[in-house]
């Protein structure tokens, strides 16, 4: 019995099989476990470039139309691609301060979303905001869901914000 058992420590042909099949389901996972996130963080990336792209975009002009606004959407639509952007929810919105010196929508149009009100009451930054001015504000959800699943099972908002401040007027008029 001990020349078998001796015989058996000794040999040592079938030992990288057996690391191998050790090890390999760890490095199978942590190698789709990689890419799974970096697919998460090329989103994110996207997500905010979204939000600055949003409130940039609107801030360019004085006034902005109905039209012009669906063309901004379509953009944005764009740059989440090839992510769904029919997971992609928008709202921009134009914020003054009213008679009282509190920051209030002015006008908001949304994108698989419910606009602000007008009148509605905000929650700005101190003195972003200067009198007889306005804010652009730009937020984005995004309902993420894995190509695969198999790491990320359940769907996450990834959500991100911006603000600009017009740059050819002090406020832009938005859509009626």
């Amino acid at each position: 019995m001990k020349k078998l058992i001796g015989k058996f420590v000794r040999n040592v042909r079938a030992i990288a099989a057996v690391e191998f099949a050790l090890i390999a389901p760890v490095m199978i996972t942590l190698f789709f476990g990689t890419i799974e996130i970096c697919n998460a963080l090329i989103c994110q990336e996207k997500v905010t470039s979204i939000a600055s792209t949003a409130a940039d975009l609107v801030a360019q002009d004085s006034s902005i139309s109905s039209t012009q606004m669906s063309d901004v959407f379509n953009a944005l639509d764009a740059i989440i691609y090839p992510y769904k952007a029919a997971s992609a929810s928008v709202i921009v919105t134009s914020i003054i301060l009213n008679s009282k010196g509190k920051p209030v929508v002015d006008w908001s149009q949304a994108h698989n979303d419910t606009a602000h009100k007008p009148g509605d009451s905000m929650t700005v930054p101190d003195g972003l905001i200067t009198t007889g001015g306005s804010v652009i504000f730009a937020e984005i959800k995004y309902a993420y869901s894995s190509p695969t699943t198999k790491f990320f099972t359940k769907d996450f908002v990834m959500q991100d914000s911006f603000y600009a401040r017009p740059r050819k007027s002090p406020t832009v008029t938005g859509p009626s």
